[in-house]
């Protein structure tokens, strides 16, 4: 494919990084340093202004669009003006971070000329408060819009369920175990396969299941849970860190406390967030966290816009004692260095906009739901039709890859939990979590 990447910042870059390999990427940025390092790629980099029709006259025919640079307006008129030279053609994504312009993660606006319209800071705020919302998970991820989900757990020493089989454990009436991640070893498990301690385990449940889930892989986080609710501590009320006071703000029983250094911005938030404490001050005073009593908190949050203090800031919640430190890091490279220094669990705001890349540029019959770096794997949706070579045939029948697995089917309204006798039928939805070495063969079934 022929891509146009218009900003060549953090997100242009690393999207440029990942497409250049295989498509024809040319990146257009204002500022020459930006264009200069975006040179450093196997890519063509333009010094312009990505919205200017002239500029991208010169460069039809393309077929994607990507407008990713910090300016909202210029984003979405860049993405119109390619709609308008290539006649509704191209495909187009803008990246959109204002709450005047969208209001979910992921959204489209095609009387404008976007295709997908990604807010990243609102992306990284729902995933956080999806992982807030278990307190024993160490990631989740919403499938089938709502229905069913995907968590990542750690298994610590002393969980009953170590060292048995699964098959023995019972646990396909409501969940689905989709990998399990060993130090550097991601394995997909059948009923012989047994749990070690510090593996992190994909499990996949219904959602009315998932309480059922945290009690069994993190049982210490589930009987740890204070009556009174949850005590939570968010550092930074920027963009990222508004839009997750506002979703954490709607749980029930919450306590939630946020430290803002700015007077100006507390004043801004305080009247749209009534359930929330708002204080004005340092998140690295000594003093002022042990005031606040940080060391009872159980999950602390920092998504303040330097990645420095938002790591200095969670390793002194740390040693407060603090139960779970999640934080923002702008740099992906940064996230296994912080997680191997005492952070639980750092995230960043490239991944959704790159992913909503990576779908439309992807060549699998199928949408990519979430791509885990971690486990080398993504989570793949298919749908099954009347001529796939999947459907009408017990899954145990199946000339199945080693390296994928079926962890649910949604059939209508109604969500299943496979076991080797279910028959996939023509229209189920069908999750898979893959290996890229399994992709050709889930392909073929799917056929």
């Amino acid at each position: 494919m022929k891509i146009i990447v218009v900003g060549a910042g953090r997100v242009g870059y690393t999207i440029a990084k990942v497409l250049s390999d295989k498509n024809d990427v040319i990146v257009i940025d204002k500022d020459a340093e930006s264009v200069a390092h975006a040179n450093e790629l196997d890519v063509q980099a333009l010094v312009g202004n990505g919205a200017n029709v002239d500029i991208l006259k010169e460069l039809l025919p393309f077929d994607l669009f990507v407008a990713v640079t910090n300016n909202d307006e210029i984003n979405m008129l860049a993405c119109f003006s390619a709609k308008k030279i290539t006649g509704g053609k191209v495909k187009t994504i803008a990246r959109v971070s204002h709450p005047d312009y969208i209001q979910k993660p992921v959204s489209k606006k095609p009387e404008i000329g976007v295709d997908v319209m990604v807010c990243p800071e609102l992306a990284l705020a729902s995933n956080i408060a999806e992982i807030l919302s278990i307190p024993g998970a160490i990631d989740a991820e919403v499938l089938a819009e709502g229905r069913a989900e995907m968590i990542e757990f750690e298994i610590n020493e002393g969980n009953p369920l170590l060292n048995q089989p699964l098959k023995e454990l019972g646990l396909h009436q409501y969940c689905i175990i989709s990998a399990i991640l060993r130090q550097e070893d991601v394995l997909i498990p059948d009923g012989k396969s047994t749990l070690m301690p510090e593996d992190h385990v994909f499990v996949v449940c219904k959602a009315e299941d998932i309480g059922k889930a945290e009690s069994l892989f993190s049982p210490t986080a589930k009987t740890s849970k204070k009556k009174h609710g949850e005590k939570i501590l968010l550092i930074g009320c920027g963009v990222i860190g508004f839009y997750l006071a506002d979703l954490i703000d709607k749980f029930p029983d919450i306590d939630l406390k946020i430290i803002e250094q700015s007077e100006e911005r507390c004043l801004e938030i305080v009247d749209q967030l009534p359930n929330s404490l708002i204080l004005k001050g340092d998140a690295t005073d000594i003093d002022l966290l042990r005031e606040e009593g940080i060391g009872h908190c159980d999950a602390v949050v920092a998504v303040t816009e330097s990645d420095e203090k938002n790591l200095l800031c969670g390793l002194l919640m740390k040693h407060f004692g603090a139960k779970k430190i999640i934080i923002r890091a702008s740099h992906p490279d940064y996230i296994p260095i912080f997680e191997t220094v005492g952070v639980d669990i750092a995230l960043n705001t490239q991944t959704a906009t790159v992913m909503e890349v990576l779908r439309l540029t992807s060549n699998l019959p199928a949408e990519i739901l979430k791509t885990l770096p971690q486990a080398k794997s993504e989570i793949l949706e298919y749908t099954a039709t009347e001529k796939s070579k999947i459907v009408n045939t017990p899954i145990r029948d199946l000339d199945f890859h080693k390296d994928a697995i079926i962890c649910m089917v949604v059939r209508g309204d109604e969500k299943i939990i496979p076991s080797g006798s279910m028959i996939i039928l023509p229209n189920d939805r069908v999750f898979i979590f893959s290996k890229p070495e399994a992709h050709a063969k889930m392909n073929e079934l799917f056929k």
